[in-house]
């Protein structure tokens, strides 16, 4: 009986593991999917990708650019600190806020993308509209800031590629599909995230 009861103890163990493990992936998968989507409305994303940030990436307007984002435009609540989505009211959050480290964020939006959905808000999660809050020049601001996250993807040039998704420009869908048409591709030369 004790032999019986610890196989069973043991597989117990086993499926457990394989079960947080599937969990795990299916999260991780969840995550990389919701990165590529883009929170602009498909009637307006014509319009947002045509927008370009006008400041230049100057030490001085990242200066400005933190200064708004842990003052005035509260971008640390949400995003925390270090721009990884993890500010004190992120855990609360559905979907949670954006992670302006991983390299999918950069890669797979315009600048004239995340300018809207800075100013006009993004439906259906916590991020509110701040264009009555914030004048054009604080949101590009914070906008340079917040590129600084990026540690160098897309550094000194387009954010994205030339039409905001994938290499070819534009996306597949409105849903945000990758141009590869695998959810687990994260960049331009479809390779999977990691």
């Amino acid at each position: 009986m004790t032999r019986m009861h610890s196989t069973y103890r043991r597989w117990c163990e086993v499926v457990s593991v394989v079960v947080v493990s599937v969990a795990s992936v299916t999260l991780a998968a969840a995550e990389r999917h919701d990165m590529m989507r883009s929170r602009v409305p498909a009637d307006k994303i014509a319009e947002a990708r045509a927008l370009t940030n006008p400041l230049p990436d100057s030490p001085d307007i990242i200066r400005n650019g933190k200064a708004l984002y842990e003052g005035k435009g509260g971008c640390v609540t949400c995003h925390g600190p270090s721009g990884r989505g993890d500010g004190e009211t992120a855990a609360s959050l559905n979907p949670p806020p954006r992670n302006f480290h991983h390299r999918g964020f950069w890669r797979h939006r315009s600048e004239g993308e995340i300018f809207w959905v800075i100013k006009n808000g993004s439906p259906g999660t916590a991020m509110i509209p701040f264009g009555s809050q914030l004048s054009d020049e604080e949101i590009w601001s914070i906008m340079r800031y917040e590129r600084t996250f990026a540690g160098g993807h897309r550094r000194g040039g387009r954010m994205g590629p030339r039409e905001g998704m994938g290499r070819h420009g534009g996306m597949r869908g409105t849903e945000g599909e990758p141009e590869c048409g695998r959810q687990d591709c994260d960049d331009d030369e479809h390779v999977p995230a990691p």
